[in-house]
């Protein structure tokens, strides 16, 4: 279990003198010492160098991959998006949703696309006419509400307004954990270009333009 947590070349040192990464991989291998059918990890991707953070992940898909039920604790919501097949969320003691990744990212992309142009307000401006609902997320970054691709693309090229990409809009998991969690959230901090319910962004629907 030391070989296969990559600690050879520690093994004989003191495991006081160890860094958090490494042991975390000493907890790991101890954990499977038993060949337990069920594992549950705590926050396993905290302290892990990068080189770690790989391994980590390929392990724990290893594991379930065998027939184990592996279960994962963490706040590290990209990590999760990388190894984990399914979702609890829990948020002020309560389960708010019990659903797979790829179904939880689904619903908060929606119907929304993503749209890159250095002409930010012609943008704006063009596809807010059209009827869609455009919010400013970025210097050169809009995302779209209300009309798909291939009307975005039109419109754009109508008005030759120069713009590098349309997509359809993929949400992280953290943004989908963000929004669903948005009023099961305990202490929230405010920090400079934010309001108490959130980031600040500007948003522009139809012909009026509002920020909150």
């Amino acid at each position: 279990m030391i070989g296969q947590a990559g600690l050879d070349k520690a093994a004989r040192r003191n495991a006081g003198g160890y860094s958090l990464g490494m042991r975390q991989r000493l907890s790991m291998a101890a954990a499977m010492l038993g060949d337990p059918p069920v594992l549950m990890f705590d926050e396993p991707f905290n302290g892990m160098d990068p080189e770690g953070i790989v391994w980590m992940r390929g392990f724990l898909r290893s594991l379930a991959g065998e027939g184990r039920a592996v279960l994962v604790s963490s706040h590290l919501m990209s990590e999760l998006e990388g190894s984990a097949d399914h979702l609890v969320v829990v948020g002020r003691g309560k389960v708010i949703a019990d659903t797979t990744v790829a179904e939880m990212i689904a619903s908060a992309s929606g119907d929304r696309v993503s749209l890159r142009t250095t002409a930010r307000p012609e943008a704006m401006e063009a596809l807010a006419r059209a009827g869609g609902t455009i919010a400013a997320s970025d210097r050169d970054k809009l995302t779209v509400s209300g009309l798909p691709p291939e009307r975005i693309v039109a419109l754009l090229s109508e008005r030759r307004v120069p713009f590098s990409e349309v997509s359809a809009h993929r949400a992280t998991l953290e943004e989908a954990y963000m929004e669903l969690t948005r009023d099961a959230v305990e202490f929230r901090a405010v920090t400079p270009g934010t309001t108490a319910s959130g980031p600040a962004s500007e948003e522009l629907s139809g012909t009026q333009e509002t920020v909150r």
